[in-house]
């Protein structure tokens, strides 16, 4: 995680749900997270419909110009990257990690930003995969937010997280040769292969 909104988010997501898998939507404590409000949205579903903006901070409406509530999520991005978006999503709310994503944008006026993207699971009365909560915000704050809007944005490099993520060991290496056993020049070494 590049920007400093996306990792505040991150760790105060981790502590809340503690042991399990999300936290609950209650959980999140608005005031806990004041710094990065800006940069927060919460998307929701009801069955049988895609994820839409619940809430959407000030700074994620001044990037596309446009108060975003009730607006389907994968409306923001382009037509070729609105499939993959929607099964983006679907990972997030069916597997319960979150996700990291690079996202380029471009105003109207053509000039190009780019943005990090957070999306981490919430449960919400028991259902896992209604509500999720994340960050878009650019890399450094572009000087026509305000005046000038984004187009259709862009998926760029993208990221797991999350506890079954984390919980993956690192690879461990064979143990050393014992010093009666080295020996100087060519040494082949046992690999398995047959």
């Amino acid at each position: 995680m590049k920007h400093s909104s996306s990792r505040e988010l991150f760790a105060y997501w981790d502590r809340q749900r503690g042991n399990r898998a999300a936290p609950e939507r209650v959980d999140i404590e608005p005031a806990a997270i004041r710094r990065v409000l800006g940069d927060t949205f919460i998307l929701g579903a009801d069955v049988g419909i895609e994820h839409r903006f619940r809430l959407a901070g000030t700074r994620v409406c001044a990037l596309f110009g446009r108060e975003l509530k009730n607006e389907p999520f994968v409306t923001l991005f382009e037509q070729p990257h609105q499939s993959s978006v929607r099964e983006l999503v679907a990972i997030v709310a069916e597997e319960t990690v979150g996700v990291i994503a690079g996202i380029h944008g471009r105003t109207t006026e053509g000039f190009a930003t780019e943005l990090e993207l957070l999306l981490l699971p919430l449960c919400h009365r028991g259902n896992i995969n209604r509500r999720m909560v994340g960050i878009l915000a650019p890399s450094e704050v572009p000087f026509w937010l305000g005046s000038s809007q984004l187009g259709p944005i862009a998926l760029g490099s993208l990221r797991h997280i999350g506890p079954a993520i984390e919980t993956v060991a690192a690879p461990r290496f064979a143990a050393t040769a014992r010093p009666e056993q080295l020996r100087q020049g060519f040494v082949v070494y046992d690999g398995g292969r047959s």
